[in-house]
């Protein structure tokens, strides 16, 4: 009977740790379920990042490197005219000599940095960095607009639709307006055309034709001058 009553002690207490192992496995396998599928989840936000980032331009760090000390070196002016103090000379002060030197040779550069046509393309770039040297960023606006609009929208791309997300304002229009006529009143000062000549005879029915004129003038008229007078005179055979 004691033999008996030891075997099924044993037997329950084989099942009771079996189970309990069976537990255990159980959780940890619960665990690894679940440190996959978080694990899943940062790949696929890093994947999404990494996308976002291969879209953006080329020297989009650089840019956001150069706009963030453009902010402090704005907070860094308005401290030292609260001061009193003269703020290009107390930047001078921070900066080492080889530093200066290469900033002084980098401003001499951009003096002049219009060298003459080259090419269209040349032309529209020089265009654009003026275009943009004259825009001021409101970056409170800018920040408030971040918040309120979605990010894949606020960061378009090729394949975002964003139609009706961003709204100009009146400000920004009336400022548009005023680049395009001051664009026109400048070509307006050195357009090509050139006035009507009165002395001039008029053989041409309208400007193309006169400029076609021109041309096989310039390449025949010593060769035709001759039966232009004649038929002029009216003593053409």
């Amino acid at each position: 009977m004691d033999q008996k009553i030891v075997a099924s002690s044993s037997k329950n207490n084989e099942l009771s740790n079996a189970k309990d192992k069976k537990t255990e496995r159980l959780r940890k396998l619960r665990e690894l379920h679940m440190k996959r599928n978080e694990a899943c989840k940062l790949n696929h936000k890093e994947v999404i990042e990494e996308n976002k980032r291969q879209q953006l331009p080329a020297n989009w760090t650089r840019k956001q490197e150069w706009a963030k000390r453009k902010l402090e070196e704005d907070e860094e002016r308005v401290q030292a005219e609260q001061q009193n103090l003269d703020y290009e000379l107390e930047k001078l002060r921070d900066i080492q000599a080889d530093h200066a030197e290469q900033w002084e040779r980098r401003r001499s550069v951009k003096k002049n940095p219009d060298k003459g046509f080259s090419s269209f393309e040349d032309s529209a770039a020089r265009k654009y960095e003026r275009m943009i040297k004259q825009i001021k960023p409101d970056m409170e606006e800018y920040e408030q607009l971040k918040q309120t609009i979605p990010e894949e929208q606020f960061y378009a791309d090729k394949n975002s639709y964003v139609f009706g997300v961003h709204k100009d304002s009146k400000e920004a229009i009336d400022r548009l307006l005023d680049d395009m006529n001051k664009d026109c009143q400048k070509q307006a000062k050195y357009s090509r055309r050139r006035a009507f000549d009165d002395d001039n005879d008029i053989d041409y029915i309208n400007e193309r034709n006169m400029q076609f004129n021109k041309k096989i003038e310039r390449f025949y008229g010593k060769y035709t001058a001759e039966i232009k007078q004649n038929l002029e005179r009216g003593t053409a055979v």
